[in-house]
């Protein structure tokens, strides 16, 4: 009897040691989350629409144009510029897409592309990646565009279709499909290039080098290269990057696609006509407004 007294008070005291041991084990807070810079797209048709020089821009005479609704776009290169001196590349580049030689040339790959929509998150990184500052500017160089316009059929009826445009300075297309269709391309394409849907029709052209309008505002001090679709837009109160961040900084890019599809009359009317051999010259974006929500 007194060894199995002894047995339960070892027993007991174990119990109670460990019990007193996690009782008093302090308990550690969880690690908070870091805070994320986001990045949205947005697109305005009722946006100002600018020239190249970022000034505001009218459809030439000989010209119609409409506002696209666009379903996705994508982009290559987005940098935060802290003056308007600042040159291209000399800023905080927060994103660069992926590239491949795949075609020949260094090229966009198109098939390993980021895509969003409207009122959609693009990019969501650390705020540790992106450098400290103040910031008044930022670059985007879009690559791709995908929405439904309106054309005038030979039925004398108005229809949809499906555009896609490929903006960027050259970039690898495999095979392309949207709509039910399929484009294949399998080589690299210079900014212009375009393909469209409706109805079953597909077809496939070419914009002339230099038709696409790219906003930069800053184009006397800080230029582009032609051909690179780098749309440069002001932060009406600046971006500020302290690193002592602990909530999501998000920033919308408000892009203007008011009319940003231009295309040359032959029928004075205001339509897209095809058939009658309208051609598409210009499908670059028309701004670009970067807001801190």
């Amino acid at each position: 009897m007194k060894i199995l007294n002894l047995i339960m008070c070892i027993v007991l005291l174990g119990i109670t040691s460990c019990s007193d041991e996690s009782i008093n084990e302090p308990i550690g807070n969880p690690a908070p989350e870091e805070a994320n810079l986001v990045i949205k797209f947005k697109f305005d048709p009722n946006q100002i629409r600018l020239n190249n020089l970022g000034q505001p821009a009218t459809i030439p005479n000989e010209n119609a144009a409409q506002s696209p609704s666009f379903a996705r776009m994508s982009s290559h290169y987005i940098e935060l510029a802290p003056t308007a001196n600042t040159l291209l590349g000399q800023g905080a580049i927060i994103y660069e897409g992926p590239t491949t030689t795949q075609g020949g040339e260094e090229a966009i790959d198109f098939q390993e592309a980021k895509f969003a929509g409207n009122n959609e998150t693009f990019l969501t990184i650390p705020l540790s990646q992106v450098a400290t500052g103040n910031y008044s500017w930022v670059r985007v160089s879009l690559a791709y565009q995908e929405g439904a316009i309106n054309f005038l059929a030979a039925d004398g009826n108005e229809y949809s279709g499906t555009l896609a445009s490929f903006v960027g300075y050259n970039t690898y297309v495999p095979t392309l499909n949207f709509n039910g269709a399929s484009f294949p391309i399998n080589e690299n394409k210079l900014q212009g290039f375009w393909a469209f849907e409706a109805l079953g029709f597909t077809s496939q052209g070419q914009a002339p080098p230099g038709a696409t309008t790219v906003p930069n505002p800053l184009f006397n001090s800080s230029p582009i290269p032609q051909g690179s679709c780098v749309v440069t837009g002001e932060f009406e109160n600046g971006l500020t990057i302290t690193g002592t961040e602990t909530e999501d900084v998000v920033v919308t890019l408000s892009f203007s696609v008011n009319n940003s599809f231009e295309w040359t009359e032959i029928n004075s009317d205001g339509k897209y006509e095809p058939q009658a051999g309208e051609t598409l010259v210009d499908m670059g974006l028309r701004g670009l407004i970067p807001i801190v929500e």
